[in-house]
């Protein structure tokens, strides 16, 4: 087995060094700032040092914590984990200088760390800045340390008591630079690794087949990382995954089951009446072959377009949406913002056999405003059958039942709070979270019934949070009336409510610590790796044209574009118009925090300054 190399930065009498190098299998190297001559003289110093280099410890003096490689050779280097207990710039430094020595630190420690490294930092009570300080010092009054790692690519992933009188031997010293000890009673220990380096994308081609010739778009820039990720592959132990897989088989032991597992395009094409543009991706097709097969995505080569959709929801008596094919009535393209057309195609082939549950699930794209639990894209599970008129309500409820019992399951094997499901009828609006969920679905067509879940944790809302919708229409099929049945499941929320995920963002994450924690098959309620994430604020006021409309969703999608979804709120602070020019001028204040990677004071300013600079060139506002 591999010898773990520590590093210890600062030590005093170098009693936590001692206590350290009696554990198998480490090799310790403890340094401190000052000369030997001078640490000597401390309180039991030399016996820790002649202990020390009796086990075989390397023993280093007046070594800078700002310039750690400089003191190692370079098969050397890496370590896999660095303690520093309580730093500090000696004497009576403030807040600010003692910042300073932390960044420094960060910057020089991730020069001499192994790749999956710790980074070990304790501090006394209060001085960290994080909510676990108790009693929590105000920000400005704290070393912010989290902010203060994240400069150097580092991120909280754990945070624990400092307990000295656990540690056999420990002795702190070193009060104001003397040989005098100082309280560690609600000290913390803070460890940090390694962040995920932010991603800038490159523009990415899609190739699909369209009208028997092959055809690429460019992939909005919003979408590039998570186009193609394959979450619902049959190998994927991703929790949607999972979801898809543990819903399906429960529902399969009630119903004769069919997956609808032919390809599906990614593109629409046609009308979209009843439904808001500013919510749809719009694609243009790239003339021709314009892109190599490496810049491709793979796995989309077999699509067929499904052509002219048309979103109405007057189409007919129902509500129900008219799938037209082969209608060339517009070349618009659009990334489809639903599987609802897919489930009527079913319907409407031939060898659709009442009474039998098809399942067809995917990813789904829609422009929307910035807010926790509303997502540019999801996995949707659409479920569609037929059934006889005067028996969908208890099909309905039959299907939700089984639905309830599969979710319900899935919860008890990942915690023990108490989740509830429940059937809402569509006009008790106000007793659920209004989420961009449902009111896209809205828009669509007529909804008949909610599914809304909640857990007794906080959550979406305290109202519940609604995690699909069903529709009813009536068709004349063989020669039966039959009532369809549609359900439509948000399989990333449910799994961010069963697992204990708050952010959506991190369903999305490329950092192998979050899929390590799901087994093929299984899902856990989730610990996240990154605690207590800084955050950074910024307000932008700008003119409108006069007479033009503000087109606030691309507002909001410019801001997750620039800043790789890293703005997590935006909000409207001020407006008014000049009574002279009639101009309307508008100030918003963006928060940017991230929930996976580390994210710097300096990247949120060079991300704010492009954001400005994006809205002038495309919302042709004037920045003031």
């Amino acid at each position: 087995e591999p010898v773990r190399r520590v590093l210890l930065i600062g030590e005093g009498n170098f009693s936590f060094a001692a206590s350290l190098c009696r554990a198998e299998g480490t090799h310790v190297v403890a340094t401190c700032y000052e000369s030997e001559e001078k640490v000597s003289g401390c309180g039991g110093a030399a016996e820790n040092i002649q202990r020390l280099r009796e086990k075989g410890a390397e023993v280093m003096f007046s070594v800078d914590c700002t310039k750690l490689k400089d003191y190692f050779l370079p098969g050397k280097i890496e370590f896999d984990c660095i303690y520093f207990n309580f730093p500090h710039c000696g004497r009576k430094a403030g807040v600010v200088k003692n910042r300073e020595l932390l960044a420094h630190f960060f910057h020089s420690s991730s020069e001499v760390l192994s790749e999956e490294g710790e980074v070990h930092v304790a501090l006394c009570n209060g001085q960290g800045g994080t909510p676990a300080d108790q009693p929590r010092r105000e920000w400005h009054n704290s070393w912010q340390i989290v902010a203060v790692a994240a400069g150097a690519g580092f991120i909280l992933s754990n945070v624990h008591p400092f307990k000295a009188e656990t540690i056999h031997g420990y002795k702190c010293t070193g009060y104001r630079s003397q040989d005098k000890s100082f309280c560690v009673e609600g000290a913390l220990n803070h460890i940090f690794t390694r962040s995920m380096p932010l991603s800038y994308f490159k523009p990415m081609s899609c190739e699909i087949e369209l009208e028997n010739r092959k055809v690429s778009f460019q992939v909005p820039q919003v979408l590039v990382d998570k186009i193609n990720r394959g979450f619902l592959e049959p190998n994927s132990n991703h929790p949607v995954q999972t979801l898809k897989e543990k819903l399906t088989a429960e529902l399969g032991q009630a119903f004769p089951l069919q997956n609808i597992d032919s390809c599906l395009s990614l593109l629409h094409q046609g009308q979209l009446n009843g439904v808001c543009h500013s919510n749809i991706f719009w694609i243009i097709l790239n003339p021709e072959e314009t892109s190599s097969t490496e810049e491709m995505s793979n796995g989309l080569a077999n699509a067929v377009l499904f052509h002219h959709v048309d979103f109405c929801k007057d189409a007919d008596k129902n509500g129900w949406v008219n799938v037209q094919e082969g209608c060339h009535i517009s070349k618009q393209y659009y990334l489809r913002p639903s599987l609802l057309p897919y489930a009527q195609a079913v319907i409407q082939k031939e060898a659709f056999l009442p009474e039998t549950l098809y399942v067809i699930s995917g990813l789904v794209f829609r422009k929307c405003f910035i807010t926790p639990y509303s997502m540019p894209v999801f996995h949707e599970m659409a479920f569609v059958s037929a059934v006889n008129r005067g028996t969908e309500k208890s099909y309905i409820q039959m299907l939700v039942n089984n639905i309830k019992t599969s979710i319900h399951s899935l919860h008890q094997t990942v915690s023990s709070f108490k989740l509830t499901i429940n059937l809402q009828e569509a006009t008790s609006f106000e007793t659920i979270e209004l989420n961009d969920f449902v009111a896209f679905e809205s828009q669509l067509s007529k909804i008949q019934y909610l599914i809304c879940m909640d857990t007794d944790t906080s959550g979406p809302s305290e109202k519940g949070c609604c995690v699909g919708v069903i529709r009813t229409a009536h068709y004349e099929l063989v020669s039966n009336e039959l009532v369809v049945v549609f359900v439509s499941l948000n399989l990333d929320l449910l799994a961010m409510l069963i697992c204990g995920i708050r952010d959506w963002r991190m369903l999305w994450t490329s950092d192998n610590r979050f899929l390590r924690q799901f087994p093929r098959g299984e899902l856990r309620l989730f610990k996240s790796f990154s605690l207590y994430p800084p955050s950074y604020v910024h307000d932008v006021s700008f003119w409108i044209p006069d007479g033009e409309q503000f087109d606030e969703v691309a507002f909001h999608t410019i801001a997750r574009q620039v800043s790789c979804e890293m703005v997590t709120s935006i909000q409207l602070i001020d407006s008014f118009q000049q009574s002279e020019t009639g101009r309307r001028s508008f100030c918003y204040r963006l928060t940017f925090q991230s929930c996976d990677k580390a994210l710097s004071r300096q990247v949120v300013a060079e991300m704010q300054l492009l954001f400005r600079n994006e809205i002038k060139q495309h919302l042709r506002v004037t920045v003031r």
